[in-house]
C-alpha cells in the first residue's frame, strides 16, 4: 500500500485529529490559520482551537488576486499561474505558523484548505443559454504544492461535491454549524458576516436535521470594503464602523440596491462579488442621482443594505418578527454600525458572537473547514435539511499526497 495512503488509513482510526484549517474569504485580509484537534466525529465532534492566526495579505497579493476576482474575462495564462502561486504561497504561510507555534509539521495529521475563491457562478446568476441549470464555482491555490511543500496530507476542494450533488457550493458552513453548534434547548442563527454574509438556522435539538438548512443572504462586507478603498486606497476597512456610524441613510439608493431579483430567490440561494461588485452600487447611484454622496452616507446606507439583505431573509424563512438567538462570527462582527444595523432590522432576535458558544468568531470559518477534512476522514456522510433546502450527504474534499 502507499505509505501515504497507510498514513491517511491510521488517521481516520485515531481518537482525535490535528488538522489545520485554512480560510481566505472575497475581502482579501489574508490567510486564516486555525490549528484544530478534532475529537471524534459526527454529532459527537468536539473541537480544540489550539492556534489560530491570521497572515495577512500584502498588498501585492490582493493585487493579484484582484486580477482575476469576480471577473468574467481573465488571462488563462495568469489563473494557471496563480494557481499554483497561490499554493506555494499558503504552504509558506503555514510553514511560518508552525515555526512560531513551535509545533513540527509531522505532528499535524491533515491540512484542510479552502483555497481563494475567484468566481462563483450558481444557475440562477449567470443564466447563461449553454449551461442551462449548472452551478459552478472556482478556488485558486493549488492544493498538491501545499501538500509536497509541508509534507501533510491535505484536502481541498471542498465545494465540488456540494455541486456536484446538486447543490450549489455554498455556503458549506451548515455542516460545521450542525456538527458543533447545534443545542437541544436552544433555536440558534449562525451568522456569519463575510464579504458575502450567510446564516445557518439550527432548530431546537440536537439530533433532528429536517428543518437546519444554510443560505446566503446578500453582501456582508465587500460593499464597505469596497467604499473605502475607493476613497482611501491605503484604507481596507472602515473601523469600528466609525465612518458609516456618522453618515444618514440614503432612502432612495437604498431601495434600488434591494431591486436586485436575488433578494425575491426563494431560499436557500448563493450570491457573491459577481453580483454585488463596486459597479452595481455605482450603477444604483447613477440611476439615483447620487455620485455626490458622501463617504459616510454611503456607508451607513451600504451597511443598512447589508444587515436588510440578513433580514428579508430571515423573514422570508420564519415570518415577519423572527426571535431567534443570533450568533455572529467573520469580519462584520467587529462593526458596530452594522451591528446596531442588525438589531434594528430583526428586534426580536438577541444576538452574541460566537464566542458565547467557545468558537473564535474570526476563527470560525477555518474551523469548519477542518471538521469537514475530519468527516470526509473519519466520519459518515450526514444530509441536513430537508426538500429544497436539503443539504445533501456527502463527503467533501480532494485528496492531496505529500509524494
Amino acid at each position: 500500500m502507499n505509505p501515504h495512503l497507510a498514513r491517511l488509513c491510521d488517521i481516520a482510526q485515531q481518537p482525535s485529529r490535528r488538522i489545520i484549517g485554512l480560510m481566505s474569504g472575497t475581502s482579501l485580509d489574508g490567510l486564516d490559520v486555525a490549528l484544530c484537534r478534532l475529537h471524534g466525529q459526527g454529532i459527537a465532534t468536539r473541537l480544540e482551537l489550539e492556534q489560530f492566526a491570521t497572515v495577512p495579505y500584502t498588498e501585492e497579493v490582493r493585487h493579484r488576486v484582484r486580477q482575476v476576482f469576480a471577473r468574467e474575462q481573465v488571462s488563462l495564462e495568469y489563473v494557471t499561474l496563480l494557481h499554483a502561486w497561490l499554493g506555494r504561497l499558503h504552504a509558506d504561510m503555514v510553514l511560518a505558523c508552525l515555526r512560531q507555534w513551535q509545533v513540527a509539521p509531522t505532528e499535524i495529521d491533515l491540512i484542510a484548505s479552502h483555497g481563494q475563491t475567484v468566481y462563483h457562478a450558481p444557475a440562477h446568476q449567470h443564466q447563461l443559454p449553454d449551461f442551462p441549470g449548472l452551478n459552478a464555482t472556482l478556488q485558486l491555490g493549488d492544493a498538491d504544492h501545499l501538500a509536497v511543500a509541508t509534507g501533510i496530507i491535505t484536502f481541498s476542494d471542498f465545494r465540488q461535491k456540494h455541486i456536484a450533488a446538486g447543490g450549489e457550493g455554498a455556503p458549506l458552513a451548515a455542516y460545521g454549524d450542525y456538527l458543533l453548534l447545534s443545542s437541544a434547548t436552544e433555536e440558534r442563527l449562525l451568522l456569519n458576516l463575510g464579504g458575502i454574509a450567510n446564516f445557518t438556522y439550527l432548530p431546537q435539538t440536537g439530533a433532528d436535521t429536517t428543518h437546519a438548512f444554510s443560505t446566503d443572504t446578500g453582501p456582508g462586507n465587500t460593499l464597505l470594503d469596497a467604499a473605502i478603498r475607493a476613497h482611501h486606497p491605503t484604507l481596507s476597512y472602515d473601523t469600528d464602523g466609525r465612518l458609516a456610524a456618522a453618515g444618514q441613510v440614503h432612502h432612495d439608493l437604498l431601495d434600488d440596491l434591494l431591486r436586485a431579483s436575488f433578494f425575491d430567490a426563494p431560499l436557500p440561494k448563493t450570491t457573491g462579488p459577481e453580483l454585488f461588485s463596486p459597479a452595481y452600487v455605482q450603477a444604483a447611484r447613477h440611476r439615483t442621482g447620487t455620485m455626490n454622496l458622501r463617504l459616510e452616507d454611503l456607508l451607513a446606507t451600504l451597511v443598512e443594505f447589508s444587515a436588510l439583505g440578513v433580514a428579508r431573509a430571515a423573514r422570508l424563512a420564519f415570518g415577519p418578527q423572527p426571535a431567534l438567538a443570533v450568533y455572529v462570527s467573520g469580519g462584520g462582527a467587529h462593526n458596530p454600525a452594522l451591528m446596531a444595523a442588525l438589531q434594528r432590522q430583526l428586534p426580536a432576535c438577541s444576538f452574541a458572537t460566537t464566542a458565547a458558544l467557545g468558537i473564535a468568531p474570526d476563527a470560525k470559518e477555518a474551523i469548519l473547514f477542518a471538521v469537514l477534512a475530519n468527516e470526509a476522514v473519519a466520519g459518515q456522510p450526514v444530509s441536513i435539511g430537508a426538500g429544497r433546502q436539503r443539504v445533501p450527504a456527502v463527503s467533501m474534499g480532494k485528496i492531496s499526497l505529500p509524494g
